[in-house]
């Protein structure tokens, strides 16, 4: 057991993901709960002040950036948002963190803060897979790779809640053992094991073709500026466009072709809320031949508008007075 607790300081922003911040916390709390005393943590944000997860929940802080005390561990988990985020102001206090703690962790969209800190720069790091070609575009000094965690020297970055797990359960075993990380991840698989015996949750999608599906949507995401043909993407899953058609059918609810666009409007509706750019643009970044093509296909799919998709999320940010 070690001499003294695993100090870890837990920075929040504005939008994170409840699920994200509990796959941080919870393998944690577990071992806290089994070994008394062994980890403390605190909950940070910029201001002090208390922050709004993606799904309205008001949680409350511990402190400021201010108030920081060193730590073991630094998590910065950022969700929507991630751009405004990324002021000076808050890359200033990120940094003064980042000098406090020995290991600092960016998961969701938290590397994006990371990087634009400065603290990536020349390293390999990971973020979650909506934004992976959004973030090797804005920071190419970064290696960005789309592995489901990354760890470079003292900085770890992991995309969405079920890489966050992942990498929790590493950072355990190395600070507390084997056996303890082993209690952690099976108290968090055991509930979706059975889920796959019973054929119920996810459990639904392992099948002897799964790994074809997987790579047809894989070969769909990496394709969203320049759409692939539905051939191409057969072709690369080693599938017929017949065979292609009945897995997403029957695994999905509905056809390849409309699962692709729908990845497509997900990354609109992404850089419609979190940048400024013009329809034109957005219509580039997403495949789509004309601004018009895509407001149809926008308005049919989140029943509203670019605008006001954009205008419904500028209400809900802060304002940052530093800026």
């Amino acid at each position: 057991m070690p001499n003294k607790p695993l100090l870890v300081n837990v920075l929040l922003c504005e939008g994170f993901s409840n699920l994200v911040l509990a796959c941080a916390l919870e393998p944690l709390r577990v071992v806290r709960d089994q070994r008394d005393g062994s980890v403390d943590w605190s909950v940070l944000t910029i201001d002090g002040q208390s922050v709004h997860s993606s799904s309205g929940l008001n949680l409350a802080s511990d402190g400021a950036i201010d108030d920081v005390r060193k730590s073991d561990v630094l998590i910065v988990i950022s969700g929507y948002g991630y751009r405004e985020h990324a002021c000076t102001s808050t890359s200033r206090q990120i940094r003064r963190l980042a000098r406090a703690s020995d290991t600092i962790i960016g998961v969701d969209t938290g590397a994006w803060l990371l990087a634009a800190a400065g603290l990536l720069q020349g390293r390999e790091a990971t973020i979650h897979w909506q934004v992976e070609a959004s973030f090797a575009d804005a920071f190419p000094s970064v290696r960005s790779r789309p592995e489901r965690f990354v760890r470079d020297g003292r900085l770890w970055t992991g995309g969405g809640a079920s890489t966050v797990l992942d990498l929790m359960t590493v950072l355990i075993e190395e600070r507390f053992g084997t056996a303890i990380a082993f209690d952690v991840s099976t108290l968090f698989l055991h509930d979706s094991a059975r889920q796959f015996r019973d054929r119920r949750g996810p459990g639904h999608l392992n099948s002897p073709e799964t790994p074809e599906l997987h790579t047809a949507i894989n070969c769909m995401v990496e394709n969203i500026e320049k759409p692939a043909s539905l051939a191409h993407i057969a072709r690369a899953a080693g599938l017929s466009l017949r065979t292609m058609h009945r897995q997403f059918m029957t695994r999905l609810g509905m056809p390849p072709g409309r699962y692709y666009q729908s990845l497509r409007l997900a990354r609109a509706k992404d850089l419609a809320e979190t940048t400024d750019l013009s329809m034109q643009q957005l219509a580039v970044l997403t495949g789509f031949s004309m601004p018009a093509t895509l407001s149809r296909a926008y308005k049919a799919h989140f029943g509203t508008t670019v605008r006001r998709s954009r205008s419904a999320q500028q209400s809900r940010m802060p304002v940052d007075s530093s800026i």
